[in-house]
């Protein structure tokens, strides 16, 4: 089995009961992942693993701590044996050091997972944050205004998501960049 179709299944497995909506996220994360293969190279299948595990802890199977990034990427790692760069794009993604520094978390998820390449940190998160909680397409704006609005903005992540506003539009201005160079003749990440 290969690297997306583990991936997938495992997905699958952890969330598409339980959480329906979570797997249809997840779902559209990944179909946006599979959008970039011009500008991923090598890199599209890692990215699309990442993309369609990335919200695996939030499974109450193995949700621990509560924070989805550090449960989901400690299960793949401990668990599953997973490839290390699916599993630090896991538990790094869509800016996660931030929500972890809200729930006095931070200094774990540094210093048990390193950060992934730049570029592919960047991908994840414009996938993420470009796919509504159905799986469907939208902007950073309105996803971000989203995410406000469902949890509040005084919540762990209201707060979080509005600090993080400002590289989440960043990061998706720098995607959006590459594929543009990609569509005119430029080169993979």
């Amino acid at each position: 089995m290969g690297l997306t179709e583990w991936a997938y299944a495992l997905s699958e497995s952890l969330l598409s009961d339980p959480l329906p909506r979570r797997w249809a996220h997840s779902l559209g994360v990944a179909k946006r992942a599979r959008s970039l293969s011009p500008i991923l190279g090598d890199d599209a299948e890692l990215l699309e693993a990442a993309a369609v595990l990335h919200d695996i802890g939030y499974s109450p199977a193995i949700a621990a701590t509560g924070f989805h990034p550090l449960d989901g990427a400690r299960f793949l790692r401990n668990q599953e044996g997973a490839d290390e760069r699916v599993v630090r794009l896991v538990a790094h993604h869509s800016c996660a050091l931030l929500e972890a520094e809200e729930r006095g978390l931070r200094q774990e998820l540094e210093g048990e997972f390193e950060l992934e390449r730049p570029d592919l940190v960047d991908a994840l998160l414009y996938c993420d944050m470009t796919t509504t909680p159905d799986g469907t397409q939208t902007t950073p704006t309105e996803r971000l205004d989203e995410i406000v609005q469902r949890y509040g903005p005084d919540t762990i992540v209201g707060r979080f998501i509005q600090r993080a506003a400002p590289e989440i539009h960043a990061a998706s201005k720098r995607v959006g960049e590459r594929m543009a160079d990609a569509s005119v003749g430029g080169q993979p990440m």
